[in-house]
């Protein structure tokens, strides 16, 4: 008698994606930042809603575009 063949395998697919850690510094680092705007806001007459925004925009808008640097940098090659 002979050994059934086993089933074809499928060809690997490279690395497992990985998902990012919830708790990141840089996303620390960002709470911070909005915190202190919102500290700013609150205790200054200069600083008003719009400029809170304003600043709060352009700070998401570069954590958006770093972190999007960041993890295109890690793209595995295959």
């Amino acid at each position: 008698m002979t050994d059934p063949t086993p089933p074809p395998q499928r060809p690997a697919m490279g690395m497992p994606a990985t998902l990012p850690i919830p708790g990141n510094a840089e996303f620390a680092l960002y709470l911070v930042i909005v915190v202190v705007f919102a500290i700013i806001w609150a205790a200054s007459d200069a600083f008003d809603v719009s400029g809170f925004v304003t600043a709060t925009t352009v700070l998401t808008a570069a954590y958006f575009i770093s972190r999007g640097i960041a993890k295109a940098s890690r793209v595995y090659e295959q």
